[in-house]
C-alpha cells in the first residue's frame, strides 16, 4: 500500500468518526455512556472476528506474547478514550466535541519526540498547528468557558493520541492490523460492559431504543473505522496519521449541521479549507522535498 492509499485510509476513518460524533450524542438518551461503548465495542469485536481469523490462517508465524501484550495496552488507552469522549458528549456538543479530540493532533508528535525521542518530518509541526487552527476555527472561533463535557473531552484527546502513538509502534511490528483490532475492540467492549453491569441500570427497551446507534458505531466508527486506522497507520507515520484522522472534527461538524441542526459559521468554513491545507501540506511537501532528493543524486 503507498502512503497516499494510507492516508485516503486515514480520511475515510475520521469521516466515519464524524458520524459517529452524531450516534453517540443520540444514543445518550436512552443509554448511558458504558453501556453504549459496551455494547458498540462487542458488536465490533464481532464484526471483525472472522476477517483477524482469516489473517490469522494465512499468517507465517503466531502473534506474539509481547504483541498481545501491545494489544492489550491500545485497547486500554481506547477504553478510556472513549469513556472520557462518551461522559464528554453529555455536557458538550457534537462540534465542541470534534475540536477538542482533535487536541491529539499536537499531542502525537510531542509523544513522539519525548518517548521514541524522534523527531518527525518537519512539515507535521506547521502542519499539526494548522490543523488545530482550522478545528479552532470550526468550532466557531471560540470556546466559552470550559464545561465538564469539554475538559472530559480534553482528557480523551490524551487517550487517543495514546492510542494513535502505540498503534503507529505495533501495527507494522506485528503485522496482524486484524488481530489488533479486534483484540482491542474485545478489551475495550469488556472494560466498557463490566463497569456498566456495576454503575449504569439497562433494559431491553433501551437497547432496542438504541439499536441503530448502537450498530452504526459498531460496525462502521468501531469495526471499520478503527481496523481502517490501525491498516493506514502501518505505511505513514502517528504524527501524519493524527493530522488526517483530526479530519473527523470536519465532520462531525458538517454531520452535525446537516442532522441535528448545528449551525457552521463563514468563519468555520475558512477552518475547513485550513484542516484540508494541512492534509495537503503532509502529503505534498514530502513527496516534492524526496523527488528533489533524488533529481540532485
Amino acid at each position: 500500500m503507498s502512503r497516499l492509499q494510507a492516508n485516503l485510509c486515514l480520511l475515510l476513518a475520521g469521516a466515519i468518526w464524524g458520524g459517529g460524533f452524531v450516534v453517540q450524542s443520540s444514543a445518550m438518551k436512552s443509554l448511558g455512556p458504558f453501556w453504549f461503548i459496551g455494547l458498540r465495542f462487542l458488536v465490533a469485536t464481532v464484526a471483525v472476528a472472522p476477517f483477524a481469523w482469516r489473517e490469522a490462517k494465512r499468517a507465517a508465524t503466531p502473534v506474539t506474547t509481547r504483541s498481545y501484550a501491545a494489544f492489550t495496552a491500545i485497547g486500554l488507552a481506547l477504553f478510556a478514550g472513549a469513556v472520557t469522549q462518551q461522559i464528554g458528549l453529555l455536557t458538550t456538543t457534537v462540534t465542541n466535541s470534534g475540536f477538542l479530540t482533535g487536541l491529539y493532533v499536537i499531542m502525537v508528535p510531542i509523544l513522539t519526540v519525548v518517548i521514541l525521542r524522534r523527531s518527525p518530518h518537519w512539515i507535521i509541526w506547521p502542519a499539526a498547528t494548522l490543523a488545530l487552527i482550522g478545528i479552532f476555527l470550526l468550532s466557531g472561533g471560540a470556546i466559552s468557558s470550559l464545561s465538564y463535557g469539554d475538559m472530559m473531552t480534553i482528557v480523551c484527546a490524551f487517550f487517543w493520541s495514546v492510542q494513535v502513538f502505540l498503534i503507529g509502534i505495533f501495527a507494522t511490528q506485528s503485522g496482524r492490523p486484524l488481530m489488533l483490532s479486534a483484540w482491542q475492540f474485545g478489551v475495550t467492549g469488556i472494560c466498557a460492559t463490566a463497569a456498566a453491569i456495576l454503575l449504569e441500570p439497562i433494559s431491553w427497551e433501551a437497547i432496542r431504543a438504541a439499536g441503530f446507534e448502537i450498530a452504526y458505531a459498531g460496525v462502521f466508527s468501531s469495526g471499520l473505522a478503527f481496523s481502517l486506522q490501525v491498516i493506514g497507520q502501518r505505511y505513514t507515520t502517528a504524527p501524519q496519521a493524527a493530522i488526517f484522522l483530526s479530519s473527523e472534527a470536519l465532520f462531525a461538524a458538517t454531520f452535525g449541521a446537516i442532522i441535528l441542526g448545528e449551525t457552521i459559521s463563514p468563519l468555520g468554513y475558512v477552518g475547513c479549507a485550513v484542516i484540508f491545507l494541512a492534509m495537503l501540506l503532509v502529503e505534498i511537501v514530502p513527496e516534492i522535498l524526496s523527488r528533489r532528493a533524488r533529481s540532485a543524486a
